[in-house]
């Protein structure tokens, strides 16, 4: 997998925010009283489940910035698959500092490797379809990158980022706009052009009039399987297609096989449980 990691710069305030959240205003009073203050440990940080991994380079950057002499060696890097009792990375250095920010570490990684897993699991589900899996803009306030980041570890693609990626004319748009027509011709008036734009249909009496106004992309919301096939039908090529609503796990393959070519799930973020990885002891 060709997984391009994310800068520094990107995560380093979401984890400084977390850190300073756990350290509060008198630090780590349980570590500082228990701990020497040289005592230096080897830890390993273990998958309790079969998984994906993700998020490691926000896992390094809690020690770090705690203490800059932890020194972590990754040996199943984000994008891989893990079973349960391999070691993902061994964290050595300080003991006060790896124990300080042991519990930030594990948010972020257990959080960002429950969504690649989840993503995997679908991706997997739709193996031998054309359909990209894509996620959308369900994510945690203030986390977005690297949950999208997850999303393309699990293997799967990124929707729009924010508002100003593109056009996409949902249904309270339309209604405000007093139709699609409207709604798509104020929108290719009001941007440049290299804006794409996606409108959002629910039968195929609307997608048959957006088609005729040439959007770049169609958005199938909850459309039964027989209707998304159509609906691929209809559009001949002409646009790219998208499935979206209530896509579960056990329906996505039937999606997919109707023709379309993106199949947008929310879950992937928004519910994604974690997957379960430790930071175990090994020596002093």
């Amino acid at each position: 997998m060709n997984l391009t990691p994310l800068p520094a710069i990107m995560l380093e305030p979401a984890v400084r925010a977390a850190l300073l959240e756990d350290l509060g205003r008198a630090g780590d009073l349980t570590t500082d009283a228990i701990v020497p203050k040289n005592h230096r440990v080897t830890t390993v940080l273990v998958s309790r489940q079969t998984g994906v991994v993700a998020g490691l380079d926000m896992a390094m950057l809690a020690f770090r910035l705690i203490d800059q002499n932890v020194d972590v060696k990754v040996h199943l890097p984000d994008g891989i698959a893990v079973a349960p009792g391999e070691i993902i990375a061994s964290v050595s250095g300080p003991a006060r500092a790896i124990l300080t920010a042991e519990r930030t570490a594990l948010n972020f990684l257990c959080h960002l490797s429950g969504i690649a897993t989840a993503t995997a699991s679908i991706v997997d589900a739709v193996r031998g379809h054309d359909a990209k899996i894509v996620c959308t803009r369900k994510t945690t306030p203030g986390l977005r990158a690297v949950e999208k980041y997850a999303v393309r570890a699990g293997g799967g693609s990124n929707h729009r980022f924010g508002l100003d990626d593109a056009i996409l004319i949902k249904d309270n748009h339309i209604a405000i706009a007093g139709g699609i027509r409207p709604a798509i011709e104020r929108a290719r008036t009001g941007v440049g052009h290299l804006v794409k734009i996606e409108v959002e249909v629910d039968t195929l009496a609307q997608l048959e009039v957006a088609l005729a106004l040439a959007p770049d992309a169609v958005l199938l919301d909850n459309m039964a399987v027989d209707d998304l096939r159509q609906a691929v039908a209809m559009v001949a090529g002409r646009a790219i297609t998208e499935a979206s609503g209530r896509i579960a796990l056990d329906t996505a393959a039937e999606i997919a096989a109707t023709g379309v070519d993106l199949i947008s799930v929310g879950w992937l973020i928004h519910s994604a449980p974690i997957l379960d990885i430790g930071l175990d002891y090994r020596d002093s």
